[in-house]
């Protein structure tokens, strides 16, 4: 009897560390977002009023211009949405046929640029499409007009935007792709299908939920985006993300800041559940409903058969030069003898950029401090995340749906909100070190990833061997230390690189939270890119993007880099 409620406690046991940490770093910081968009005053210091206001939202709704970069922000996160799809899909399609041997080259070409720092990546947009940038060279190449005023407009958000999102969108449908039959593939292939009418009529539907879970959240997170907006669009192009950051901290109007992010939150909540309504009518057999046959005319299946594939490897070599020229662009501009950052042409090899950074001894505070940020965030998001995989993967207890759903939810909301909530959370405490502060938000941001990594971990453990440990007279404690941590260690420290990587990384809401004397690096790299623009930036983003090859390829040795994305 004390053995069965053991075991039936052991689950929410397992559950409960991940779930109490997000329940005070996660969700309080939401609920303060929530009671400071309805105070009626401005005061930073005022206390927190439960009478609740509806000014700040009247002020934003009655004002022409903030209504204009409302509806702008979800236009260009609706573009920046269909651009994704557009270039992702290929890319998906390419690392599920590619042969199992060249799988991790192609899931490096996707995962290097996710986790470079998006200031990084921005920089190498700029080089692109600068006046004197690479697109312009090239043109002038061909003899051709330059094109001028590419910078520091929507388009150029939206470019750098897609850049910043599309491996999520790739991730996503990977991950449904990946796990089709293709025995489905050799039916329709039988019935005499073509492979246009084979993508159209069974590929294309089958990867409605991944196109659905990659639509929800590169909406939301490029509608909510300020760091790729601000260098891109330069203060020509707004967004509310630029509008929340603005009033947060320059303005000190947190309760007008909140308001604007819970609107935009609400916006995306009625997209995702919109995303979510249309996907269900797109797949009725989802639902047990029988599927109506696609009846697509034989005109567009033979158009389809002959543009597709030359499309398919259009799109494809188009996504990978999106993904991966603007960092090659910044490590050549490393080395490039310029006076400032933004001039693209290449004038002369140097190095002096690299020993500025190296033995100025500018950068290395800043450094120093997003090492000790990640390193104290990985560990800290490893400890909660190991119970929490063994939660998923062993157990089964009333609530584990939407415990797990709970879980994911960092991924689903905006950063912006997270940041404004935690600072005000942070002016209240502060008793708290800033540096505790910073580490608790940065275990939020990466806990969904760390879940997900060491639930796939755990499941591919053998239960085989614990039960042979147990037959031979191993307790609890022995198994775990001599069976099921040896079985764990390359998940474990490939989790533990992926969530370093994340947090050292970080920009958008670390920028709320550094103070003058303890500023990470990507949030310097930010400053000044915004400010000053001096060519060591590349030096240092150059180092950062050979550091994350570095980590990719040892956590490549110890697991496969397609295997972390495995269903």
């Amino acid at each position: 009897m004390i053995r069965t409620v053991s075991a039936r406690l052991a689950g929410p046991a397992l559950a409960a560390p991940v779930t109490l940490w997000l329940l005070a770093t996660f969700a309080a910081p939401f609920l303060v977002v929530v009671l400071l968009s309805w105070q009626e005053f401005a005061d930073p210091f005022a206390e927190l009023s439960l009478v609740p206001d509806a000014t700040q939202f009247r002020t934003l709704l009655g004002d022409p211009f903030y209504i204009r970069v409302i509806l702008e922000t979800l236009a260009l996160g609706a573009g920046v949405t269909l651009l994704t799809v557009l270039l992702g899909f290929p890319v998906a399609l390419w690392l599920v046929r590619l042969p199992a041997r060249w799988r991790p080259i192609g899931f490096a070409v996707v995962l290097i640029p996710l986790l470079t720092n998006v200031v990084v990546r921005s920089l190498g947009i700029v080089l692109l499409i600068a006046p004197d940038g690479l697109v312009n060279q090239v043109l002038a190449l061909f003899g051709l007009p330059r094109i001028q005023g590419m910078l520091y407009t929507h388009g150029a958000v939206a470019l750098a935007l897609a850049q910043v999102f599309m491996p999520f969108m790739v991730l996503a449908l990977f991950d449904v792709l990946q796990a089709t039959s293709p025995r489905v593939h050799e039916a329709a292939a039988s019935l005499g299908a073509s492979p246009a009418l084979r993508f159209l009529a069974v590929q294309l539907p089958l990867a409605i939920p991944g196109l659905r879970s990659g639509i929800v959240i590169v909406f939301l997170m490029s509608s909510t985006a300020y760091v790729s907006a601000t260098l891109l669009g330069g203060r020509k192009v707004w967004t509310t993300g630029m509008l929340v950051w603005q009033e947060a901290l320059q303005n000190l109007n947190a309760p007008l800041a909140s308001a604007l992010a819970l609107i935009m939150t609400l916006a995306s909540t009625l997209f995702a559940v919109l995303a979510w309504w249309i996907a269900r009518r797109a797949m009725p057999w989802s639902t047990g409903r029988p599927a109506g046959t696609i009846d697509l005319p034989a005109v567009v299946v033979r158009v389809a058969d002959l543009v597709g594939p030359w499309l398919g490897r259009l799109l494809l070599a188009a996504a990978i030069l999106l993904l991966l020229l603007p960092l090659v662009l910044v490590a050549v501009q490393s080395f490039n003898d310029v006076p400032q950052a933004t001039v693209a042409g290449f004038r002369a090899f140097t190095t002096k950029w690299y020993g500025a950074v190296l033995l100025g001894g500018a950068y290395g505070q800043s450094f120093w401090v997003s090492v000790q940020l990640a390193l104290a965030a990985a560990a800290t998001a490893i400890a909660l995340a190991l119970p929490a995989a063994f939660a998923l993967a062993r157990h089964r207890f009333p609530g584990l749906p939407a415990v797990a759903a709970f879980w994911m939810l960092p991924l689903s909301l905006p950063h912006v909100a997270i940041g404004v909530g935690m600072l005000r959370l942070l002016q209240v405490y502060t008793a708290l070190p800033p540096f505790l502060g910073l580490m608790m938000v940065h275990v939020v941001l990466i806990l969904p990833f760390a879940v997900n990594l060491l639930h796939a971990s755990v499941e591919g453990l053998d239960r085989a061997q614990e039960e042979a440990a147990q037959s031979l007279g191993a307790g609890p404690v022995r198994r775990f230390l001599l069976v099921v941590l040896p079985g764990l260690a390359p998940g474990m420290v490939a989790a533990a690189i992926m969530s370093f990587l994340i947090s050292f990384g970080e920009v958008t809401v670390t920028s709320f939270l550094t103070t003058a004397r303890m500023t990470t690096l990507p949030v310097r790299i930010y400053a000044e890119a915004t400010f000053s623009l001096e060519p060591t930036v590349h030096a240092v983003s150059t180092l950062l993007i050979a550091a994350t090859i570095l980590a990719l390829l040892a956590v490549n040795r110890l697991v496969r880099l397609d295997r972390l994305y495995a269903r």
